[in-house]
C-alpha cells in the first residue's frame, strides 16, 4: 500500500491546495449555517419561555388581585365590626356617666340641705354660748360675793382655807395609804414567807453537810522536842532554808512537840505543813533534802488542786468549765472565811441554788455554776488587788463565763443590782450556808460593832426611847413613846429602820425589826 505522503507527492501540488481551500470554505459555510440554525432555535425557545412567563405573570397578577380584594373585604368587615363594638361601649359609658351625673346632682342637693341645717345649728349654738357666758359671769359674781361673805364669817382667806383643807386631806390620805400598804405587805409577806419557808426547807432537807472549822495557822506535831533542834539546824541553816523555800514563818516556841506554820497564803501554808511532815517522817533534815522535799510537795499540791477542781465539777454535774477556772476552784480548798472552808461553802451554795432553781423551773445547772463560782475571787484575793467580788468578776469575764454567773458574783454582797432570778437564788443560798448554826465563827470586835450600830440607828429617831439588839443581833426591839407616834407611824418607823439597816450595814442572815408601842395608864389608890 502506498502511504498518504506518497500519494500527495504523486498528485499535483496546486490541485491539492485548491481542494484544501475549498474544503475549508465549505466547512466554514456549514458552521455558519449550523450557528444560524441554532440561533433561530434559541430565539424560538426564548420567545416561548417569555410567553410562558407572561402567561404565569398574568395568572399571578389576577390571583393577587383576587386575594387582595378578599383581604380588603375581610379588613372592612373587621373594621366595621370593631366600630360597632366601640359604639356600643361608648353608649354604655355614656349611660353610666349620665347615671353618675344624676347621683352627683342628688348628692349636691343633699349636701346643700345639710349645709343649711349646719348653719342653722351653728347660729343656735352661738346664741347658747353667749347665754352660757352671760350666766357664767353672773355665777362667778355670786361665787365671789359668797366667798367674801365666807371669809368674813370664817376669818380666813381662800388660800388659808385651801391649805387647811389640803393638810387635812394629806393627813387622812397618808394614814389610809400607810394602813393600806401595811395590810398589803402583811398579806404579801404571809404568802411569800410560806412559799419561801417551804422552798428553803425543802432545799435544806435535801442537803446535809458537816460543819468544818479551819484555822488561819497550821500546826505540825513533832515526835519529840529533839526534832525542834534538828529542824532549826546548825546555826539555824535548816529553818532559814525552809522559810526561804516555803515563803512562810515557822514559829518554834515553848509549846512541847509542836511547830506553828504562819502565812497569809493558805496554799503556801499547806505546802509547808506537808513538807515538814514529810521531812519529819524521812528523818534526813538538811538543806539539799529540804529543797528536794519542797519541790516534790509543791508538785503534789498543784496536782491535788487540779484534781479537786475536776472532782467538784464532776460531783455537781457541771460540764465545760475552763481548766484555769477549775484550778481556782481547787484552790478554794485551802481558803477559809470566818473558819468556814471556802470550797465546802461554795459547793453548799451551788447545791442549794440548784435545788431552788429546779423547784422554780429555772436552769438548775446554771444556778449550780453561779453558786460554785460566786466566791471564786477568794481563791486569789491573797495575791491579786481588789475585793474578792472584784477579783471573781474579773476571773469570770476572763475565762468566758456568762452574764448570769457574772451578775451573781458581783451582786452577792450588794455591790451591783441583781438582774437575774438565779442571782437572787445564789444570794439566798449564800446566806443559808453562811448563817446556819456553827457554819462560821465571828470576831468579837466585829460582833460588838454591829450590835452598837444597830442600836445607834434606832436611837437616832426622836420617838424612840429605848432599843435592844437581841439573839446575837438577829432581832431588834424598838420601844417608842406612845404620845409621839401612833400605830401607823410605828409601822412606818419599822420600815424606815429596816431600810437604813439594809443600806448602811453588812451582816449575815436576817435582822428582824420589832417596833413596840405601849400605852400605860397608871393611877395610885390612897
Amino acid at each position: 500500500m502506498l502511504s498518504l505522503t506518497n500519494v500527495l507527492l504523486a498528485l499535483d501540488l496546486p490541485f491539492v491546495i485548491g481542494i484544501g481551500v475549498g474544503a475549508l470554505v465549505l466547512g466554514a459555510i456549514l458552521m455558519l449555517v449550523i450557528l444560524i440554525a441554532k440561533g433561530h432555535l434559541v430565539k424560538n425557545k426564548a420567545k416561548k419561555i417569555i410567553r410562558d412567563a407572561e402567561i404565569k405573570a398574568d395568572h399571578i397578577i389576577k390571583n393577587a388581585q383576587i386575594d387582595g380584594k378578599q383581604a380588603v373585604n375581610e379588613l372592612k368587615q373587621e373594621a366595621s365590626k370593631e366600630i360597632r363594638e366601640r359604639k356600643l361601649e361608648l353608649q354604655t359609658f355614656e349611660k353610666s356617666l349620665h347615671q353618675r351625673e344624676q347621683s352627683i346632682n342628688k348628692r349636691d342637693s343633699i349636701l346643700l340641705t345639710k349645709e343649711t341645717a349646719i348653719d342653722e345649728k351653728n347660729e343656735t349654738l352661738s346664741r347658747r354660748l353667749k347665754e352660757i357666758e352671760r350666766k357664767e359671769s353672773l355665777l362667778q359674781e355670786k361665787i365671789d360675793s359668797i366667798i367674801v361673805e365666807l371669809e368674813k364669817v370664817a376669818q380666813m382667806s381662800t388660800q388659808q382655807a385651801r391649805d387647811e383643807l389640803f393638810s387635812r386631806v394629806e393627813s387622812k390620805v397618808s394614814r389610809e395609804i400607810a394602813a393600806f400598804t401595811k395590810a398589803k405587805e402583811e398579806e404579801a409577806r404571809d404568802e411569800v414567807d410560806e412559799k419561801a419557808k417551804e422552798l428553803l426547807g425543802f432545799a435544806l432537807t435535801r442537803y446535809s453537810q458537816d460543819v468544818t472549822i479551819e484555822k488561819t495557822v497550821s500546826v505540825v506535831a513533832l515526835p519529840n522536842d529533839e526534832m525542834k533542834g534538828r529542824i532549826i539546824g546548825r546555826e539555824g541553816r535548816n529553818i532559814r532554808s525552809l522559810e526561804q523555800l516555803l515563803g512562810v514563818d515557822l514559829i518554834i516556841d515553848d509549846t512541847p512537840e509542836v511547830i506553828t506554820v504562819s502565812c497569809f497564803n493558805p496554799i503556801r501554808r499547806e505546802i509547808a505543813r506537808l513538807s515538814l511532815e514529810a521531812l519529819i517522817k524521812d528523818g534526813r533534815i538538811q538543806p539539799g533534802r529540804i529543797e528536794e522535799i519542797v519541790e516534790k510537795t509543791k508538785k503534789e499540791v498543784e496536782e491535788g488542786i487540779v484534781k479537786t477542781g475536776q472532782e467538784v465539777a464532776f460531783k455537781l454535774g457541771l460540764p465545760r468549765i475552763n481548766k484555769e477556772l477549775l484550778n481556782y476552784v481547787g484552790r478554794l480548798k485551802y481558803r477559809t472565811s470566818y473558819g468556814q472552808n471556802a470550797l465546802d461553802h461554795s459547793m453548799e451554795v451551788a447545791y442549794l441554788a440548784g435545788v431552788m432553781a429546779a423547784e422554780l423551773g429555772l436552769d438548775q445547772n446554771l444556778a449550780k455554776r453561779a453558786g460554785l463560782l460566786h466566791d471564786i475571787g477568794k481563791a486569789a484575793d491573797f495575791e491579786m488587788d481588789g475585793s474578792h467580788v472584784e477579783i471573781g468578776s474579773r476571773l469570770a469575764k476572763k475565762y468566758g463565763e456568762g452574764e448570769v454567773v457574772i451578775n451573781a458574783i458581783e451582786s452577792h454582797h450588794g455591790d451591783v443590782p441583781v438582774k437575774f432570778v438565779i442571782a437572787n437564788l445564789v444570794n439566798a443560798a449564800d446566806t443559808l450556808s453562811a448563817a446556819r448554826p456553827g457554819a462560821r465563827s465571828e470576831i468579837l470586835e466585829n460582833y460588838i460593832k454591829r450590835i452598837e450600830q444597830l442600836e445607834e440607828i434606832c436611837k437616832s429617831y426622836d420617838s424612840v426611847y429605848q432599843s435592844y439588839a437581841m439573839q446575837s443581833g438577829r432581832e431588834l426591839r424598838v420601844m417608842v413613846i406612845p404620845d409621839k407616834i401612833d400605830d401607823i407611824g410605828a409601822y412606818k418607823l419599822a420600815k424606815e429602820i429596816k431600810d437604813r439597816i439594809e443600806n448602811e450595814m453588812t451582816y449575815p442572815g436576817q435582822i428582824k425589826v420589832s417596833v413596840i408601842r405601849e400605852y400605860r395608864a397608871i393611877e395610885t389608890a390612897k
